[in-house]
């Protein structure tokens, strides 16, 4: 193994667990701070840091006009509906329960192509397969938690969730389809910033910024922790691993993060896992094997087809 590939394992081990735990970092963010303007704070901040980083290393930034305003949809949808509306509903939810609803999103981009005509010609046995074992994960989701549901901003936190989920989902499907040719750390920032700014719009309106009297040193810890750590480095990370790694092996960071989420959930915050909790874990995790096992077989003989 040469040097490069063992750096971009060591990067796609970061991804892994660094991502799992941002969940928890968001739980005890949310607890005293308000949770629009905590991400909006966290998405800003890092994005401006990321901006610096770029000039820092290139001398100058280079983007277009038209880069620039693609950045704002996924910016919209990924940073501020998907992630930044997460933040909100971990105010009512255990924090494995959002990372584990949010692992459903292959779900969402296979349907939101199919609706779009994109994938239409993409459906094989294998996806069609994993497509009905993460429906079943999101029914054993909802079985573990029907108790729970009565409670007030139960309901409500996952059904954000699940939204939440979609956006982020339909942001990809938008950046797959409508790629930038700018450098990829600047895109990033870009969406981190639109996205904080529309959280700080959010959080004029959804916010009782009287609790910033009451903001504890763990949610302020937990808020740098997500822009260096979370955001900065595990984003880095996951370019370089992505970059010299197949990105089928780079996406096994989305079987481990929920993974992770939950058990640090369980140890940390004492949130309840049942036996069905990991049945819906697993059932889902292996729905998104087989989603992307029917994905990387039908560009296999994609390929084998153009190459003849």
């Amino acid at each position: 193994m040469n040097n490069v590939n063992t750096k971009a394992y060591l990067a796609l081990l970061v991804v892994c667990i660094v991502w799992g735990t941002t969940y928890l970092a968001l739980r005890i963010g949310v607890t005293s701070f308000p949770p629009f303007l905590f991400s909006a704070l966290r998405q800003v901040i890092a994005g401006t840091l990321l901006l610096a980083l770029v000039l820092i290393i290139q001398r100058k930034i280079v983007i277009s006009k038209r880069d620039v305003i693609r950045q704002i949809v996924p910016g919209i949808l990924m940073i501020a509906l998907g992630n930044g509306v997460v933040a909100w509903a971990e105010k009512y939810i255990p924090s494995g329960l959002a990372a584990l609803i949010v692992s459903v999103m292959p779900i969402y981009v296979i349907f939101i192509n199919y609706v779009a005509g994109v994938g239409k010609q993409i459906l094989n046995k294998q996806i069609i397969f994993g497509l009905f074992l993460g429906c079943m994960g999101v029914v054993l989701i909802f079985k573990d938690n029907l108790a729970d549901l009565g409670t007030q901003g139960y309901l409500l936190g996952v059904i954000v969730c699940f939204l939440s989920c979609f956006c982020w989902a339909a942001g990809t499907v938008y950046t797959k389809q409508r790629p930038s040719q700018a450098n990829s750390f600047v895109n990033a920032a870009l969406q981190f910033v639109c996205g904080g700014i529309v959280l700080f719009i959010g959080s004029i309106f959804m916010d009782d910024w009287s609790q910033m009297r009451m903001v504890t040193s763990e949610s302020v810890l937990a808020l740098v922790y997500l822009i260096v750590i979370g955001s900065i480095i595990a984003y880095v990370c996951y370019l370089y691993a992505l970059k010299n790694l197949p990105s089928g092996l780079v996406s096994v960071y989305a079987y481990i993060n929920p993974f992770i989420a939950i058990i640090l959930g369980f140890l940390v915050l004492n949130e309840r896992i049942t036996w069905v909790t990991w049945l819906a874990f697993l059932t889902t995790l292996f729905g998104v094997y087989w989603i992307n096992k029917g994905y990387s077989r039908q560009k296999a003989l994609q390929q084998a087809e153009d190459s003849q």
